[in-house]
């Protein structure tokens, strides 16, 4: 096992920032900040950042086919052709699929597209005590939402797939593990769930996941101030260190890795000891991990 240090690429100062991704034809990162409605955009070749404002908190995200994005806000999923519209802070959006519209107490959290031109994502439980009332969904152009079969969940996270995209990577992040099951894409069944690797830490949640080039899966582990990746056999490979306590979820450029992080619920002696919380941070392998980018099918 190794160990490295992340170091901030990006100072946002996100109250949440989740859902990243690298874009490979445009070279950007798109990233949100849930709780203040924002989506973000950053080249890192030129150093310039943009925001756009939304109507609701913006969950997930996903490149299309087409070059716009898919974003899931509360309740709902939408497309925006959001490089059309640099010189704007709202973006128009089109809807696609509202989102457990009888349920005001759910809204939509992490998701990922599937390796087949879906997208599938979960919905957070919003009661105060968080019962497992969030729920799991896939959307495609074709067949619309879906519910999936898997248990109803409080905060379901660490959605990714395997490169045959069969293999489907889950958690709900109030339980210390990562669980893997079979996914059929074409039916939006699942299979065959277990426990893919137990926390070692008490301290950490898991949160955002990417699978690399090599199967390997990266999870962010809010409270913990880390990345783990953990081989396909569930053995951790490396650890990268963020400066900031709540890392929240993770991409990969080439032989980079990004990670977007949080100051909601810091008080002032945490905000003090980690200061770039909210910032998105970069660490560099020691080779190029990342696969080729996941699109979802637009209609």
């Amino acid at each position: 096992m190794t160990t490295a240090l992340a170091t901030l690429a990006v100072d946002s100062r996100c109250a949440l920032g989740e859902g990243i991704l690298w874009c490979d034809r445009r070279r950007v990162l798109y990233w949100t900040d849930i709780l203040a409605a924002e989506l973000w955009r950053h080249d890192p070749d030129s150093g310039h950042t943009h925001t756009w404002s939304l109507p609701a908190p913006l969950g997930c995200l996903a490149l299309g086919e087409d070059g716009r994005l898919l974003l899931g806000l509360a309740k709902g999923l939408y497309a925006s052709d959001v490089e059309a519209q640099l010189s704007s802070r709202e973006l128009s959006l089109e809807k696609l699929a509202d989102v457990e519209a009888d349920d005001p107490m759910t809204r939509v959290n992490d998701g990922r597209a599937d390796r087949h031109g879906g997208f599938v994502f979960g919905t957070k439980s919003e009661h105060t005590d968080l019962r497992p009332t969030g729920r799991f969904h896939q959307y495609t152009a074709a067949h619309g939402l879906r519910e999936l079969t898997l248990p109803r969940a409080a905060i379901p996270n660490s959605i990714c797939f395997d490169a045959s995209g069969t293999r489907m990577y889950f958690c709900d992040s109030v339980t210390p593990q990562i669980l893997h099951c079979r996914y059929d894409a074409a039916t939006a069944s699942v299979s065959d769930i277990a426990v893919f690797v137990d926390l070692d830490l008490t301290s950490a949640e898991p949160d955002g996941s990417i699978v690399d080039a090599e199967g390997a899966v990266w999870n962010a582990q809010w409270g913990a101030g880390r990345v783990v990746r953990y081989l396909p056999d569930g053995r951790i490979d490396r650890i990268v260190r963020v400066p900031a306590s709540q890392p929240s979820c993770c991409t990969l450029r080439d032989d980079l890795l990004y990670v977007t992080s949080a100051r909601v619920g810091l008080d002032a002696a945490a905000l003090a000891t980690h200061p770039l919380s909210g910032g998105v941070f970069a660490h560099r392998n020691d080779r190029r991990l990342a696969r080729d980018v996941d699109r979802v099918r637009l209609p």
